[in-house]
């Protein structure tokens, strides 16, 4: 009998690795290319350009609306203690009353935030957000009065005669130690 001879098939284990570093390269620009970065946003303020000749201006304390946060997260508006939901009725009253005041002169009021370092950004962000709810519902009750139309619905000219009838201007102080 004729014996057939077996051949030895091994299997080959190995893995081609030539390729491996293209294909993590690839992945890699794949990753890059197809991610979007998340950028963190802050408080949007548009901030006037910077003149280092320019002294500093004094401001009367009678057009300031001063409004403090201690490191406690106590609010004082005028120095009374308060509530960021008080911030935005006490902040409207301010200013209607101040330009009503101020009609025949340039004289704008200003709100004036002050923190000490130790305030939380929460605290801090909900007041931020009061005196800017409060310029909001001034300028839609304006808008509404001149042009018959919420402020959001405005043209880019009739925005700019309300913002100009009633101007945001809101001052942010050194934050100091006042819990200390």
């Amino acid at each position: 009998m004729v014996q057939l001879k077996r051949k030895n098939r091994r299997q080959n284990n190995e893995v081609n690795a030539g390729s491996m570093a293209d294909i993590a390269f690839l992945l890699l620009v794949f990753f890059l290319v197809a991610t979007t970065i998340v950028e963190d946003k802050g408080i949007l303020v548009k901030l006037p350009p910077w003149d280092p000749n320019q002294e500093p201006i004094d401001v009367n304390q009678e057009h300031v609306l001063t409004v403090l946060i201690n490191h406690e997260n106590g609010i004082y508006a005028e120095g009374e203690e308060t509530d960021v939901t008080a911030i935005r009725s006490i902040t409207k009253t301010f200013i209607e009353t101040k330009l009503m005041a101020f009609q025949d002169t340039k004289k704008t009021p200003v709100v004036s935030i002050t923190n000490d370092k130790q305030t939380s950004y929460n605290t801090y962000i909900g007041v931020y957000n009061e005196i800017k709810a409060a310029y909001n519902e001034l300028w839609d009750e304006l808008s509404q009065e001149l042009y018959n139309q919420d402020y959001l619905y405005l043209s880019t000219i009739q925005k700019r005669n309300v913002k100009k009838k009633i101007p945001l201007v809101i001052s942010e102080a050194e934050q100091n130690d006042y819990g200390s």
